[in-house]
């Protein structure tokens, strides 16, 4: 097989099915990895030729200035099969397995983070729910589409008093004999303005406290009743619009009751787990990134007759910037394959993933822009994108705190 064929091109679910050896190599270059099988090899090629050929940077600088969403990318992501890399080859997925899907998050993110977020959802957070505990009947309606790019799908769980605290949802859903009327509001929901259906996370059994009592629901965004906030002005992560969603007497079908009443919960803790692994995988990406870009100008950029590469302080930044950045490519990577063997502490490392990779970028970053000093600055580098993109890592699906908490719950139980 060609290494520089599209990934829908080179049967995939073939090869997502090999796993990867567990040693650590040098490599040339910036990166020094796990010693992957040739087919993941060829699997990480190919998601490094797609993002470079078509994440051009007119593209990223246009999303970043304006917002939006770019839905030619969207269809060409689909069409060669990444929007369902991780999902069952038997509703129309790749069948890949947690290792693939990192590499494809890390190499987009490398090129536009918010760019990688298109491919990340519906093979994360947006189908996590219906993978967990779906029927086969709602499997095989909601699935397809997802992995065909027909259909969008986000996870709503967070409230404006409901963040990091679950047990704050105030979204309520009645029982009305063959319905649940559902009332309430979510907010910062990625990618809302432009989803199809929601998974909606609402109160069905106030008599019980905190955590419990919580059921998931399939929504229709057409559904009446359904409307959505002003698109939020962010930081960065321009591109991948979020907004609210507001839910006022919204009948759902109980057919659309996602997993059993009550229990709703604890399945969105096991959506979260991968999501953190990908938000970890992205920063990995935006850090690769800057440490390509800062690599780059250092050896270009004179100062006192000199590249500013061959000051100390420079100099040691960059091995700094490496040196985190491989040792965050080693916990993701064990973490995925961990995952996917069903290993017992594989959330917390989850967490730990999530934890140490997003708090990197930043501090990477930082160097970055410190490293390309007043240019670093300017929106003409792009670093300056990046080291914007970067926070939301630290926050989003978790801030660092709750990871921690989440890391410390699980060591002194």
């Amino acid at each position: 097989t060609r290494a520089d064929l599209p990934i829908g091109a080179i049967r995939p679910h073939k090869i997502f099915a090999v796993r990867a050896k567990q040693n650590v190599q040098m490599e040339t270059g910036t990166e020094v990895n796990m010693i992957l099988s040739d087919k993941y090899k060829l699997l990480r090629k190919n998601f490094r030729n797609f993002a470079e050929t078509e994440f051009t940077t007119e593209i990223q600088e246009q999303l970043d200035r304006e917002g939006g969403f770019n839905w030619d990318l969207h269809y060409k992501m689909a069409k060669y099969g990444f929007m369902g890399i991780k999902l069952p080859v038997e509703y129309g997925g790749q069948g890949g397995d947690t290792l693939a899907y990192v590499l494809m998050v890390e190499e987009f993110a490398r090129v536009c983070p918010v760019l990688s977020i298109y491919a990340n959802t519906p093979n994360s957070l947006g189908s996590g729910p219906l993978l967990t505990c779906g029927t086969p009947e709602q499997k095989k309606k909601y699935i397809p589409p997802l992995a065909s790019g027909e259909k969008k799908i986000v996870f709503a769980l967070t409230e404006p008093g409901a963040g990091s605290d679950a047990g704050g949802t105030l979204t309520r859903a009645v029982r009305d004999g063959e319905y649940y009327v559902l009332s309430g509001r979510k907010c910062f929901i990625s990618g809302a303005p432009l989803a199809d259906y929601a998974v909606i996370y609402a109160k069905t059994n106030p008599a019980l406290k905190g955590n419990k009592g919580i059921s998931m629901f399939i929504v229709d965004m057409k559904l009446p009743g359904v409307s959505l906030g002003k698109p939020e002005l962010k930081m960065g992560i321009n591109g991948y619009p979020t907004s609210d969603i507001i839910l006022e007497n919204v009948r759902v079908h109980e057919s659309d009751l996602l997993g059993p009443p009550d229990k709703g919960f604890s399945t969105a803790l096991k959506t979260l787990d991968g999501g953190r692994l990908g938000v970890a995988a992205q920063s990995l990406g935006i850090a690769q990134c800057c440490l390509e870009e800062s690599i780059r100008y250092a050896k270009e950029r004179r100062q006192f007759g000199r590249p500013i590469a061959k000051f100390q302080a420079i100099s040691f930044m960059i091995a700094d910037m490496a040196t985190e950045i491989e040792a965050a490519r080693e916990m993701i990577y064990s973490t995925a394959l961990a995952k996917d063997a069903g290993e017992k502490d594989a959330p917390m490392k989850c967490s730990m993933c999530k934890l140490f990779a997003s708090e990197m970028a930043n501090r990477v970053a930082y160097k970055a822009v410190q490293i390309h000093g007043g240019y670093g600055y300017m929106r003409d580098y792009k670093v300056e994108r990046m080291y914007r993109d970067a926070r939301i890592t630290t926050i989003y699906e978790g801030t660092s705190q709750v990871q921690q908490m989440v890391i410390a719950g699980n060591l002194l139980k």
